[in-house]
């Protein structure tokens, strides 16, 4: 190796394939924000979740060997893919009327910070899984660390809102 490969090679870039992608994502995401909007970049980024959301869903439930999660499941679901990829959400509370989830650490890490496009990522996996197992979801991002807050605090809605005063979310059905 010439000794100009090995100077490059030595030096301190922060780079390997994990943070090479999380940064392409959050400039797209950030991009898209800037174009389009951030009701359009959501939009965007809301369709990639749906794709994954039912790969996922449907890995979980082959694994489980089951046709349909059960409320518990989907509430455990929800915390272990999150945990794969190096989030760190729980269960907070789970009723027949809804699951609310903590979060301590964003996937994307420090790059999701003014990102709130790539917070759809998770309304769209937790909806869609939630909603093909459970038959609806509305989810409800109360907090983000994409918007400055320490932590996420997201609700899944099992049960459609009785009255227009519900909290705007986003609503996913059973395909």
């Amino acid at each position: 190796m010439s000794s100009a490969a090995e100077a490059v090679r030595r030096l301190p870039v922060e780079l390997d394939r994990d943070r090479f992608l999380r940064q392409l994502l959050r400039e797209l995401a950030g991009t898209l924000q800037e174009v389009v909007g951030l009701d359009q970049a959501s939009g965007f980024v809301s369709i990639v979740g749906q794709k994954i959301g039912d790969r996922l869903n449907e890995e979980y439930r082959s694994g489980l060997r089951t046709k349909a999660l059960t409320r518990e499941q989907v509430a455990q679901v929800l915390v272990d893919l999150k945990r794969r990829i190096q989030g760190d959400f729980y269960v907070i509370e789970e009723s027949d009327d809804k699951l609310v989830l903590g979060n301590r650490a964003c996937p994307f890490g420090e790059l999701v910070k003014d990102r709130q496009a790539l917070c759809m990522m998770t309304s769209n996996v937790f909806g869609v899984i939630t909603a093909e197992n459970l038959g609806y979801a509305r989810v409800v991002i109360e907090e983000s660390i994409a918007q400055g807050h320490a932590g996420c605090r997201v609700v899944v809605h099992l049960k459609p809102p009785l009255d227009d005063d519900a909290p705007a979310g986003q609503e996913y059905f059973k395909g």
